[in-house]
């Protein structure tokens, strides 16, 4: 909690020095000319320190595990300064804007949504004796695959890993298993509706049906038979060769007993908060100079408190029984706060579409299976939101030019659904293809570490996982529908 500490400091510095900058820039606006478009004027190579920021935690818990282990925060706010204060200087007030930008309006809902469902879903403890066999494990990956959609791919993920785990804590070969865990259920399973992962909430903030991304349930449907059918056969394959059919389980066996279901109604809650911040509009508030709207507020306000609802209503010993702890929130919550900070320029250079440093892979774009693999691979290590949006707006654009984009966006769903699909399966399938593709991908890996399950490295998931089991399956759904 004192590194949560630390980056409320952060934040609270940030803000002040914000002020500071509106108070030179009130007192010399007239002699500063007006900036230009950051995302036109940023070069490529200002991307270096997310590269960077990317390496560290690909290399730095295999090379220096010590030091990372303790100073990883540290190793996070050294990229984000390595970014930030050369950024400041050269761009001035509008750089800060933009930091303080994706800090109020990006980082800190990201951060208080996930507290938020780890907490409310670390307060449900599955009693009992499972035991992980192929087919028992296989069948909990199908429900947390099924529920994604529903309750949000980080809701689903943080609900189902520890009874996951629990169920396996017999077993040798633990880390395919919840590698393939963030593949569906962290992943692929939240194609389906806005609920369930944040682009496709993004879409429907911008026209897109409710229920039209349920077109992509054949997509889904594909990607998830063969991933699924691929994990019965591993977890078969190691089953035997551990024998663990043989192994007695220990202890006496337990009935199944739900502890803190409650707490199901606060997920609901959640939920519920997320999709009324989507469909109401309540006005904006100028916080910082950031407008946000007031339903955007409430929502972070509602998610803290059923939060706290869960902690004051749930009793301890269920945490302590479920083994929660607050490591792997913290650990998201400084590494996170880098990985935004440093991907800033990537993002900006992406919203300038053709007029950015990255024109030659908006230009290139220009059919479905473009759009899948161009906004699939963004998505992989960038937040796939705006990359979303990105590719989204460049359909638009492209089929549409200067219709307005209430109008084009129902063209677009009628009369080029391949192009949407190709966006929306894209940028939520591919965020299985590394640790940082999506939120619940780093906290169902944290919270695994920390239940003693050896996970590979961030190379060694991209290289050993994705590149061998998801890419293939990628490379089908382009067959068959794009």
């Amino acid at each position: 909690m004192k590194r949560l500490l630390v980056i409320a400091v952060l934040g609270i510095m940030a803000a002040l020095m914000y002020t500071s900058a509106m108070e030179a820039a009130a007192q010399g606006a007239s002699a500063t000319p007006a900036p230009l478009d950051l995302g036109q004027s940023l070069p490529i190579w200002s991307c270096i320190p997310f590269a960077c920021m990317l390496l560290s935690i690909a290399l730095m818990p295999l090379a220096l595990p010590n030091f990372w282990h303790h100073h990883y925060g540290k190793v996070s706010g050294f990229w984000a300064a390595s970014m930030g204060i050369p950024f400041i200087l050269a761009y001035g007030f509008v750089a800060v804007h933009e930091i303080v930008h994706i800090i109020v309006a990006d980082y800190i809902p990201f951060i208080i949504l996930l507290w938020s469902l780890y907490t409310v879903s670390g307060g449900i403890m599955l009693r009992g004796s499972i035991r992980g066999t192929p087919a028992v494990n296989t069948t909990m990956l199908v429900v947390g695959t099924a529920i994604a959609s529903w309750m949000g791919t980080t809701g689903a993920a943080m609900l189902m890993i520890r009874p996951f785990l629990r169920a396996n804590s017999f077993r040798k070969n633990r880390s395919f298993m919840v590698v393939f865990f963030i593949f569906l259920v962290a992943n692929v399973g939240g194609s389906l509706t806005p609920l369930g992962d944040p682009p496709l909430f993004l879409g429907f903030l911008h026209g897109v049906s409710f229920f039209w991304t349920l077109k992509i349930l054949p997509h889904m449907l594909l990607v998830s038979g063969l991933l699924l059918a691929t994990y019965f056969i591993l977890d078969s394959y190691y089953y035997r060769k551990e024998g663990a059919k043989d192994r007695p389980a220990k202890g006496p066996k337990e009935p199944l007993k739900l502890e803190g279901s409650h707490n199901f109604i606060l997920l609901a809650g959640i939920v519920g908060a997320v999709l009324m911040s989507g469909v109401v509009d309540w006005g904006e508030l100028n916080t910082l100079g950031i407008h946000r709207g007031v339903q955007d507020w409430v929502r972070d306000g509602l998610l803290i408190g059923i939060g706290a609802i869960s902690l004051v209503t749930t009793r301890t010993e269920v945490r302590e029984d479920n083994n929660f702890t607050w490591a792997p929130i913290v650990e998201v919550a400084l590494l996170f706060i880098g990985i935004f900070i440093t991907m800033l320029p990537c993002l900006l250079i992406l919203k300038a579409g053709p007029n950015g440093a990255m024109a030659f892979l908006i230009n290139a774009v220009n059919q479905p299976a473009h759009y899948f693999w161009a906004a699939g691979a963004l998505s992989s290590f960038l937040d796939n939101a705006p990359t979303y949006l990105t590719f989204f707006s460049t359909a638009l654009g492209s089929f549409y030019p200067g219709v307005p984009e209430s109008v084009s966006v129902v063209h677009l769903m009628g009369e080029m659904p391949a192009y949407l699909a190709a966006v929306s399966a894209g940028s939520v399938f591919f965020g299985a293809c590394s640790y940082i593709g999506n939120a619940p991908n780093f906290m169902v890996r944290s919270i695994a570490e920390e239940a003693g399950t050896k996970m590979p490295s961030f190379f060694g998931y991209v290289l050993k996982y994705a590149l061998v089991f998801l890419i293939p399956c990628f490379a089908v759904v382009t067959l068959v529908f794009f």
